[in-house]
This record gives C-alpha cells, structure tokens and sequence, in this order.
C-alpha cells in the first residue's frame, strides 16, 4: 500500500471479454483479443508491435524462422512477406531452404498423420520407413524427393559456385536456380521463399546450414571439387546491415540458432533492437534460448531500453498467420 492507502500494484483496468461476432475481420479479432488476457492479449500486442515495426520506412526488420514452417503450409506466407517488402533480412534454418527448394522443383509435402490406429508408434514410423516416406509430426515427405533436390543442387546451383564462398552467396544462387527451375518446368507452386528473396535482393543468411540435407549435400559436393563455404563471411552483411539501419525490429518465429543469430548482431554495433517480436512454444522458465523472453535480452544489451516488445508461446503456424493478416489488413487500410 502506499502512504494514501492506495495500492501500489494496481491499476483500475477491469479485463474486457472478446466480442466475436460473423463477419469481423482478423484485425477486428486482434483487437478485440487486446480487451482480453494472457495468450490473447499478448497476440494482440504482437500485432500493434509488428504494425508499428514493418510500417516504418527507416526501420529494418530482421526476421529469424526456424521449426517445419513449409512443411506446415508457411511457405506461401513467408515468400509473400519477403516479396512485399516486410523482410530486410531473413535468418533461417538449411531444413527451410531445403523443403523451400523440393516444393520449388516440383515437390510436395503430403497430409499424414502422427501415429496409425492399431499399431504402436514405433510400428507406424517402421512401416513408413519401409515405404520410403518420412514424418514430420504430421507431415508426409517421400524420399525421393531428396533425390530431385540432389540433382538440382549438382546439376543446376553448385556448378556456378566453384570457389569458397559465403553462405548467403549460396543461398542466392540456390533462389536464383529454384525460381528458374520451377519457371522452366511450369511448376504450379511458386518459387518460394529463397526465390523471392533473390529477385528482391533480401539476403539469406544461415549460419548452420551444416545441419541440413542442404548442409550435407555441399560437403558432399566439396569432397570433389574446388567448392567450399566460408562461415564467417556471413557475419559481414548481416552486421553491416545492422550497423547502417536507423532503426531495427526483430520479428523471430521460433528459436534456435536463427533467433540468436538475429538477436546477437546487436552485440557488436552501437544500437539495439526498437521492435521485437517472437512467436515460440519454447516456455522461458527452463532457461533455454528459443523460449527466453524478449525483455531477457533487453539485459544483453539486444534491445533498446525503450524497445517496444512481445513474445506469444503458442504454434508459430496458428499465430504467425493471425499476426501477418492483421498486420496487412491494418497497413492496406
């Protein structure tokens, strides 16, 4: 209590209960969320922060993406968001670009299911290994679909590529030749993200392609030939663009060394992060980095003291969609 009986952790600001109604749109959802609590309230900030961040011409947005968001249907989402001019930078993982690039070509993830009734999940995964089919969750990929991605990187992205170069010259090679491959061949998917990213000169950086079919693939390629990859050469760009941006927000979906990789540039220029938001399932209280907070950052000198900044712990693939609607829908309007 204060001395005039009041108290001091208290404010009269009585939750609201959402109004949802036929025909609202998803920014009128987003807001009607503000009025409510917990997951709801802190989606509804994610909205007004991410606005605020992408809707300044002198601010630059960093975006980290990690997790099976092509494989989850993101694909679309995130090339769209790169084209439009939302992303400055994206840091992502190599299992990104490599599912970008199978549906690039003309792949496809299928609807499947995370056990099989009658057998035990041990059994359900055995038998798709049989059948030459792998999981993720939910998710079918067949594996011949690794052997297209093979022979597009050796046959039309590596060759250009016979020296040690970056990793983000690698990525743009690779958009460069999913979008030429998927035009040639009138693939009914788009390009993709890597795709998007190169004919709008956003840079790629993915700094550990080595845990990847990509990854895995350009060893393989360097064992026989003059081609290597020189890590660091990353480190250039990424903070050169931080060092050069009036402002900069960070927009993190999921964790891992994407997130990080993002959050880490401020270590090493004068400025901090003005925006930030994360969309993760990773809780903080474990102390892990993908499910640290924001505000933890804001200690290592990552953000700014004033930084305007959310995290929302629910499914990237439910949250991020609700964000870039409203987001559009309030930018558009």
């Amino acid at each position: 209590m204060t001395d005039d009986g009041e108290r001091e952790e208290f404010s009269h600001d009585p939750v609201g209960h959402a109004d949802v109604r036929a025909g609202m749109t998803v920014d009128d959802l987003a807001r009607a969320y503000g009025d409510a609590g917990i997951g709801a309230k802190a989606a509804s900030e994610a909205v007004d922060v991410t606005a605020e961040m992408v809707g300044r011409e002198d601010t630059a947005v960093f975006m980290g993406l990690a997790g099976a968001m092509v494989p989850a249907g993101m694909r679309t989402l995130v090339a769209d968001l790169v084209r439009d001019g939302y992303v400055d930078a994206l840091v992502t993982t190599g299992a990104t670009l490599t599912h970008d690039a199978i549906e690039a070509i003309g792949g496809n993830h299928h609807h499947g299911r995370e056990s099989h009734p009658g057998r035990s999940a041990r059994e359900h995964d055995e038998q798709l290994r049989e059948e030459g089919v792998d999981r993720i969750y939910d998710v079918y990929l067949p594996q011949e679909h690794f052997t297209s991605f093979e022979s597009h990187l050796r046959e039309e992205v590596f060759p250009d590529l016979a020296e040690t170069v970056s990793i983000q010259r690698l990525t743009a090679e690779l958009g460069r030749a999913n979008a030429a491959v998927n035009d040639r061949e009138a693939i009914e998917a788009g390009p993709g993200i890597a795709a998007a990213a190169h004919e709008h000169d956003v840079p790629i950086y993915c700094p550990a392609i080595q845990d990847s079919v990509l990854g895995l693939q350009a060893w393989m390629y360097a064992q026989r030939s003059s081609f290597s990859l020189d890590a660091l050469a990353d480190m250039d760009g990424l903070n050169d663009r931080a060092f050069e941006a009036d402002r900069a927000g960070a927009l993190v979906v999921g964790g891992g060394v994407p997130k990080n990789f993002v959050l880490q540039t401020m270590l090493v220029v004068p400025g901090a992060y003005d925006y930030g938001v994360q969309l993760t399932m990773d809780p903080p209280d474990t102390g892990g980095l993908s499910g640290a907070t924001l505000d933890e950052a804001r200690s290592w000198g990552k953000l700014e003291p004033g930084a305007r900044n959310v995290s929302v712990y629910a499914d990237a693939t439910i949250t991020l969609p609700l964000v870039v609607a409203a987001v559009r829908e309030r930018l558009d309007g």
